[in-house]
């Protein structure tokens, strides 16, 4: 009998941390725009919220094709204009699974607008839903997709797991620092720290040198106001490759965790993330971490590291260790 149509069979696949933020926005007139809140039927924002996040839940029951997602976290959030009278509704989708969560936060988005143009209509139906879009989405094969529309300044919902947190970047890489080849890995770096709320507030490039790459943790340590040190680079198995022999001689205490999480994590886009080896430790109250060379892995790494970092800091400080 031919089939029509089927669902893909992502049972050979391994479940991974995945995340998805989509956008939308509503034209409103001008009596509506001033009425959100004054509503006869309640803040219309927040019930636009509850709606957005019970449609990102729903998406198997209207998309006969999407698969049942674990998901963790739904985070709606909106952007007001009063020039324009528009709202912007922003959605974040949070899940450990075999397949992504676009769909769930373009359905997040979609749930918002309708919501804020069932409850304003009756103010003025002149009301118009457009530019909805995914702007990025993390994890899986593909790694990180992101809109050309879309950059970091745009405002999005997220977590912002990492708010408050000061980070340095420092690229390992000898054919970088003489210019042969572009760096990648550091902007990359970079901008998945800020997408995840932390501020880069320096960051450098040196050669796979033992006595460099000592000279650069410390400076970026001990003379910028980071609180966290992450390197890209030199922790492979190359006779160059000396990044985590060097972070081990200034370290005062090394955390084999990190390291450990990092190759657990990695092997399951990767088998050959087993070979790298990333590790972390101290120096006086700063995190000192090493990650792989390449752009995939820093930005997977990233990912892996977020749930760890904030609270790291708060226990190296002398904070307890109740989990925040």
């Amino acid at each position: 009998m031919k089939q029509t149509f089927h669902m893909i069979d992502v049972g050979a696949k391994e479940p991974t941390h995945r995340r998805a933020v989509a956008q939308g926005r509503i034209v409103l007139s001008k009596a509506a725009f001033d009425a959100l809140k004054t509503n006869p039927k309640g803040d219309v924002l927040a019930i636009a919220e509850v709606s957005g996040i019970l449609a990102a839940k729903n998406v198997p029951a209207i998309l006969p094709l999407c698969h049942p997602l674990p998901i963790e976290q739904v985070l709606i959030s909106f952007e007001t204009d009063s020039v324009t009278c528009s709202v912007t509704a922003f959605c974040s989708v949070s899940v450990t699974a075999k397949t992504g969560a676009e769909m769930e936060a373009l359905a997040g988005v979609n749930g918002a607008l309708l919501c804020v143009y069932d409850l304003s209509k009756a103010v003025d139906p002149v009301l118009k839903i457009s530019d909805i879009r995914l702007n990025e989405k993390h994890g899986g094969k593909s790694g990180v997709w992101t809109h050309p529309e879309f950059s970091p300044k745009t405002p999005a919902a997220s977590s912002q797991k990492l708010e408050g947190v000061r980070a340095a970047v420092l690229t390992i890489s000898d054919r970088a620092s003489r210019g042969e080849v572009e760096d990648q890995s550091g902007p990359k770096l970079a901008d998945a720290l800020r997408a995840q709320g932390a501020e880069v507030v320096s960051t450098a490039l040196v050669a796979d040198d033992r006595s460099q790459i000592q000279a650069a943790f410390r400076r970026l340590a001990l003379e910028t106001n980071a609180q966290v040190v992450i390197s890209t680079g030199g922790t492979g198995l190359s006779p160059r490759d000396v990044t985590p022999e060097a972070l081990a001689e200034i370290c005062e205490r090394q955390i084999p965790g990190f390291g450990e999480a990092l190759r657990a994590d990695g092997a399951k886009h990767i088998a050959s993330a087993y070979l790298s080896r990333s590790m972390a430790g101290t120096l006086k109250d700063k995190l000192l971490i090493a990650l792989p060379g390449s752009p995939k892995a820093v930005v997977e790494g990233v990912e892996t590291l977020t749930p760890l970092l904030k609270h790291s800091l708060h226990t190296l400080r002398g904070g307890d260790h109740a989990v925040r």
